[in-house]
């Protein structure tokens, strides 16, 4: 499979550098957050220096936070920022509980209620909206979507050119429908998304993701599983780790080669 690197990854590499980094190493994509975009000065310069590189962007994290005052604008925003890339693909990142509540189900279907707002105008620049299901520790603060099923359930109100789901190793591994539900969603899966699952977790477990192979994830059941459900895009690597972020980029970025070339011989 191809590889693509998320600039998360090398967090403290500028887009132009991590764009150098995945040319030097043969990496062929590009995974982008949208502070990379602002970074470089919109996403018409961001889209400049992604496509003289010759790199495919894979997707643009993100958009979601819909309890959030002002997600609405926020996201229209970034639907033009994902056209502008020349990416289908916007990572949406549900959000979390609104401020001093408890109303998990009131949150979840804000979700709904927000895809129903914004697909007409993703679908008029041809973006697709990518719910990114998050593990069931994140859903106080970031995501109310904690499975592939709940993500799938709310992508079928709309086409699956419209409304996409991300699979991420890190969130879902765990999860005893996981291959059921990547079944599923099959024509519907807009990411694959890959880090591994280390332990001790660190007191911020947002950034407990580690480099693939450095914790308990089974990669290739996975992988199987998502290019049976009809995938045919990159495995973009998008690792948290305040460790990993220290190390040179250029360190980094050979990991990740390398660890592709470890973990997905066979794909």
């Amino acid at each position: 499979m191809k590889l693509s690197l998320n600039t998360a990854t090398v967090k403290r590499l500028t887009l132009a550098e991590a764009v150098a980094g995945c040319v030097d190493a043969g990496i062929t994509g590009i995974g982008v957050w949208r502070d990379r975009v602002a970074e470089a000065g919109g996403g018409a310069a961001a889209a400049k220096i992604i496509g003289d590189a010759g790199l495919v962007v894979t997707s643009l994290c993100r958009g979601g936070f819909f309890t959030r005052p002002g997600w609405e604008a926020d996201n229209r925003a970034a639907i033009t920022e994902a056209a502008e890339l020349g990416t289908r693909e916007l990572v949406l990142v549900v959000g979390g509980l609104a401020p001093d509540s408890r109303d998990l189900p009131g949150a979840r279907a804000l979700v709904l209620d927000a895809l129903e707002q914004l697909v007409p105008h993703a679908r008029e620049v041809g973006v697709r909206l990518a719910i990114e299901p998050l593990h069931p520790m994140f859903c106080a603060d970031r995501a109310v979507v904690s499975t592939l099923g709940q993500a799938l359930d709310l992508a079928s109100h709309f086409a699956p050119q419209e409304v996409g789901v991300v699979v991420d190793t890190y969130h879902v591994w765990w999860d005893p429908q996981l291959f059921e539900q990547i079944a599923r969603a099959a024509g519907r899966i807009s990411a694959y998304q890959v880090c591994d699952w280390t332990l001790p977790l660190p007191a911020d477990v947002l950034l407990g993701r580690g480099h693939v192979g450095d914790g308990h994830i089974e990669f290739a059941p996975i992988t199987a599983a998502v290019l049976a459900a009809g995938y045919e895009g990159h495995v973009e690597v998008e690792i948290f780790n305040e460790q990993i972020w220290a190390a040179p980029g250029n360190e980094t970025i050979a990991t990740v080669v390398s660890r592709h070339t470890t973990h997905f011989p066979e794909f």
